[in-house]
């Protein structure tokens, strides 16, 4: 059992017209966007630009104002968060979401038991799928050796790690990532960026991130966001001479 993509022809997401209004300010304004499958895609822009609205739009957080998503060619805006979870998508967050007074093999193995909506305790065939999933996110996530370690003792970057080994547990064919490497120091990001590596193709990984040193090793594709709107898209090296990104993003976390 694994994570396999499936027809890379087929866009694994788009957004048509994509808008977020909250009173009178739009966060999201007409985004169109196309994201093929298998493809490591980065998101940035300065804070404000939109991006977690767009995850949070995407994973049915919030419903748009105007818009569609298409998930796999499938139109799922106004989907449940769960629905849309179990028709593939996955997601992590800036502040690891973790049971800290569990141990790491159980975290994961919850989330392995929440993949179906008609999972049985009592089946020793979904206990066996269950094990099997856990087994293999433990290892993708480098933490076989921390398996029977409580959580809210790990380190930072480990609880990083977790919360992917839980995403990946889900089963996700799609997973959003928001800011990844948020504090962790030099050796633990480049221990995510050869994780992000190893999974991304098997699994079409969008990311919202700052750190341009850990794009350099590993974006594909980055579309930087500026007020709820796309300002451009490319490789980093395009992007690092657009003058439009230097003027409102690039210059300022540089310096």
């Amino acid at each position: 059992m694994g994570w396999m993509l499936e027809d890379r022809t087929i866009p694994i997401l788009e957004t048509e017209r994509l808008t977020m209004r909250f009173g009178g300010l739009t966060a999201l304004n007409r985004v169109n966007f196309r994201m093929n499958q298998g493809v490591l895609w980065f998101l940035i822009g300065p804070n404000g630009a939109g991006k977690t609205t767009f995850f949070n739009v995407v994973t049915g957080k919030l419903r748009p104002s105007e818009g569609k998503v298409r998930f796999m060619g499938e139109v799922i805006t106004g989907m449940s968060i769960h629905e849309i979870a179990r028709k593939g998508i996955g997601r992590t967050f800036q502040i690891p979401n973790l049971f800290g007074n569990l141990t790491v093999y159980a975290n994961i193995m919850i989330a392995a038991q929440k993949r179906t909506r008609s999972f049985n305790p009592f089946s020793s065939e979904s206990k066996g799928i269950d094990r099997e999933t856990t087994e293999m996110a433990l290892k993708t996530a480098g933490l076989i050796e921390k398996r029977n370690t409580i959580a809210g003792s790990l380190s930072h970057g480990e609880k990083r790690k977790l919360e992917l080994g839980i995403a990946l547990a889900l089963n996700p064919k799609l997973l959003l990532l928001d800011e990844p490497t948020a504090g962790l120091n030099d050796v633990e990001t480049k221990e995510m960026a050869q994780l992000l590596k190893q999974i991304s193709g098997e699994i079409s990984l969008l990311v919202i991130e700052h750190d341009i040193e850990f794009m350099r090793e590993i974006a594909e594709v980055i579309m930087v966001f500026h007020k709820g709107t796309v300002l451009a898209e490319g490789s980093l090296a395009e992007i690092e001479q657009d003058e439009r990104v230097k003027r409102v993003y690039l210059e300022g976390v540089e310096g």
